[in-house]
C-alpha cells in the first residue's frame, strides 16, 4: 500500500464538481437512452438501425477529433492557467483564436466530408457494398450504402455545429461553469426523438394500419437526420449567452500568434493523434461488425449506450472537474496533485464497480426494461444486446480510470504519452477480436439458447468485439500507470480500495438475486425496477455502513441534512 492511497484515504479530496458534472451527463445520458429505445421501437434491430449507427458514426469522428477531449487536452489547460494568473482578457483573445481556428477546420472538413460521403461510407461500412446485388436478387429490401451516403451528407454539418459547442465547454468548464454545458445534448435527443414521432405520425397513412411501409420508414431515417443536425444547432446555442457572461475580452481571430495558441495547437496535435487512435478503435469495431451476419451492426449501439453511462458519469464527470483542479497546481504541487487524483480514481471506482458488477449481473433484465416492447425487439435480441453488454462490461472499470490517468499528463502537460498507449490498446483490441468474433459469428443465438428460431437468425460475432476491447482497456491502464510513475514516482492506483468496492458490490448482489428468484412472472421493466433497485440499495447501504467516504463526494449534502 502506498502512502499516497493512505493519505488519500485518511483526508478527502478538496471540493470536487463531480457531482454538478455528473447531473448534467446523468440528463443527457437518460435522453440518450431514450432516444434509444425510440430508435429500436422504430426500427427494431433491422437494416435500417444498421444505417442509423453507421450514418451517425462517421462524421462524429470530426467531433470527437476537434471535440470535448482535445479541447480538454490543448485548450483547458492554457485557458485556466491564464485566469489562475489574473489575465482574463488574454485568456478572452486566446479562447477567441481558438474558436477561430476550430470554425475554419471544421467547416472545411464538413464540406469534404459531404463531398466525399460515397467513398467514406464505402471505407467504413465495406459490407453495405454488397446490398445493391441483394436488393436486385430479392434477398435484401433496401440498400443500406446508398441510405448511408445520403444520411452522411445530413450529419456533417450537424457534427461541425457540435466541434463549436465543445469549444464553449472548454470555456465554461475552466470558469467551473459545469453542469449548462453537460446537459446540453439533452437538447439533442429530444430533438431526434421528437423527429421520430411527428415523422411516425406524418409517414403513417391509414392503409398502413399503424405500420410503416418500406418507404414510410426510409423517410422516418431521414427525419431523424434532420432532427439531428436541429437539435446540434440547439445544443450550442443553449451554452452561447452563460459564454458570453464569463468570457473576457474575446475577439474572433484565426491568428497563431496570439498568446497560448501555439502552445495549445503544440499540444493539439498529439491530442487529436490520440482521439484519433480511440475513434479508430471504434471505427474499427463499425468496420468489423459490417462483415457479420445481419443485426450485429444494429446490436451494438443499445449495448454501446449502457456500457459508455458508467464512463461518462463517472469517469468523464469527475475528469472534467478535475482536469482544471489539476491544471491550476501544475508540478510545483506534487503531493497535492497526487492526492487530487488519487481521491478522483477512489470516487469514481465507488460508482463504477458496482455498475459494472451490476450489468454482468443484471444486464438481461436492464436492456428487456428498456427495449423489449413492440414487435421489433424480441427475446433473442436481449440475449445478444445483453451478451454485448457483458463483453464490453468487462473493461468499464479499466477504462474509466484510465480517463482519470490521462487527465493526469494533460495537467503535465503531455499530450503524447496517452496518444501512444492509445495505440496499443487499439491494436491489442483489433489482434483479440478478430479471430474471436468471426468463431462467435458461428454461434446462433436462439439455437445456442434454445429460443424459437426467428426469420432473420441472429448470432453473437459482435460479443467478440467488446471481449476484444476489454482486454485492450486493460491493457492500456497498466501501461497509463507505469509511465505515470516513471513520472511520479510514489503515484499508485487505489487497489486496495478498489477490492472492497468490489466485495460490497457483490454482498449487494445476494439479496437482488434472492428478491429476483422470488418475484413471480411480472413485466420485465417491475422486476428490472425492483431487482436493480434491491441492488443499489444494498450497495449504498452497506457503503455508508462501513463509512466509505468516497460516498460523500456523490451524496454527503444529501446524509448531512439528515443526519
Amino acid at each position: 500500500m502506498s502512502d499516497t492511497e493512505t493519505a488519500a484515504e485518511a483526508k478527502p479530496p478538496r471540493r470536487s464538481y463531480a457531482g454538478t458534472v455528473a447531473a448534467g451527463i446523468l440528463s443527457s445520458r437518460i435522453f440518450g437512452l431514450v432516444r434509444q429505445a425510440v430508435v429500436v421501437n422504430f426500427f427494431g434491430l433491422s437494416a435500417h438501425t444498421d444505417v442509423f449507427q453507421a450514418a451517425f458514426r462517421m462524421p462524429n469522428l470530426l467531433q470527437n477529433l476537434l471535440g470535448e477531449g482535445t479541447m480538454s487536452a490543448a485548450f483547458i489547460p492554457v485557458y485556466t492557467r491564464m485566469l489562475e494568473e489574473g489575465r482574463a482578457r488574454e485568456a478572452g483573445r486566446f479562447a477567441g483564436a481558438i474558436f477561430g481556428l476550430l470554425l475554419a477546420t471544421a467547416t472545411t472538413l464538413v464540406l469534404l466530408g459531404m463531398v466525399l460521403a460515397r467513398p467514406l461510407v464505402a471505407i467504413l461500412v465495406p459490407g453495405f457494398l454488397e446490398d445493391a446485388a441483394a436488393v436486385a436478387d430479392g434477398t435484401m429490401q433496401i440498400d443500406r450504402y446508398e441510405l448511408a451516403v445520403q444520411a452522411v451528407r445530413i450529419v456533417f454539418p450537424m457534427t461541425g455545429v457540435l466541434v463549436l459547442s465543445a469549444w464553449a465547454l472548454g470555456v465554461l468548464n475552466s470558469h467551473r461553469r459545469f453542469f449548462v454545458p453537460y446537459f446540453a445534448p439533452v437538447l439533442w435527443n429530444v430533438s431526434i426523438i421528437s423527429a421520430l414521432f411527428i415523422g411516425a405520425a406524418l409517414f403513417t397513412t391509414p392503409e398502413d394500419a399503424g405500420v410503416l411501409s418500406l418507404e414510410g420508414l426510409n423517410r422516418l431515417l431521414f427525419a431523424a437526420f434532420v432532427g439531428a443536425l436541429v437539435g446540434g444547432v440547439l445544443q450550442f446555442l443553449v451554452q452561447v449567452p452563460l459564454v458570453i457572461r464569463v468570457l473576457k475580452g474575446f475577439r474572433l481571430s484565426f491568428s497563431t500568434k496570439v498568446e497560448g495558441v501555439r502552445e495549445a495547437v503544440a499540444a493539439f496535435g498529439p491530442a487529436v493523434a490520440g482521439r484519433g487512435v480511440s475513434q479508430l478503435s471504434g471505427y474499427l469495431d463499425i468496420f468489423l461488425a459490417s462483415l457479420l451476419a445481419t443485426g450485429a451492426l444494429a446490436s451494438m449501439p443499445p449495448a454501446m449506450a449502457l456500457y459508455l453511462l458508467p464512463i461518462s458519469l463517472f469517469g468523464v464527470s469527475v475528469a472534467a472537474s478535475e482536469l482544471p483542479e489539476l491544471s491550476r497546481m501544475g508540478t510545483e504541487e506534487t503531493g497535492a496533485f497526487l492526492q487530487r487524483l488519487s481521491g478522483s480514481m477512489r470516487q469514481s471506482l465507488f460508482l463504477s464497480i458496482p455498475t459494472a458488477v451490476g450489468y454482468l449481473a443484471f444486464g438481461f433484465l436492464i436492456m428487456g426494461a428498456l427495449y423489449r416492447r413492440g414487435p421489433y425487439f424480441g427475446l433473442t435480441d436481449n440475449w445478444l444486446v445483453y451478451a454485448v453488454l457483458a463483453g464490453y462490461s468487462l473493461g468499464v472499470v479499466a477504462t474509466t480510470v484510465s480517463r482519470l490517468l490521462q487527465n493526469g499528463f494533460w495537467a503535465l502537460r503531455d499530450t503524447k504519452t496517452p496518444a501512444k498507449v492509445a495505440v496499443l490498446r487499439v491494436i491489442i483490441s483489433t489482434l483479440v477480436a478478430v479471430p474471436l468474433m468471426f468463431l462467435l459469428d458461428r454461434l446462433s443465438v436462439s439455437e445456442t439458447l434454445g429460443l424459437a428460431p426467428e426469420d432473420q437468425p441472429l448470432f453473437f460475432g459482435a460479443v467478440g468485439l467488446g471481449i476484444g476491447a476489454s482486454i485492450a482497456a486493460w491493457i492500456e491502464l497498466w501501461r497509463l500507470q507505469v509511465l505515470l510513475r516513471r513520472r511520479l514516482a510514489s503515484f499508485a492506483l487505489p487497489w486496495r480500495s478498489a477490492l472492497k468496492m468490489t466485495g460490497l458490490a457483490a454482498a449487494a448482489m445476494g439479496p437482488a438475486f434472492l428478491l429476483w428468484w422470488l418475484l413471480p412472472a411480472w413485466h420485465v421493466i417491475v422486476v428490472a425496477a425492483l431487482v436493480v433497485g434491491t441492488y443499489g440499495f444494498a450497495y449504498l447501504g452497506l457503503a455508508r455502513l462501513f463509512h466509505f467516504t468516497e460516498m460523500q463526494a456523490w451524496t454527503g449534502r444529501f446524509f448531512r441534512r439528515r443526519s
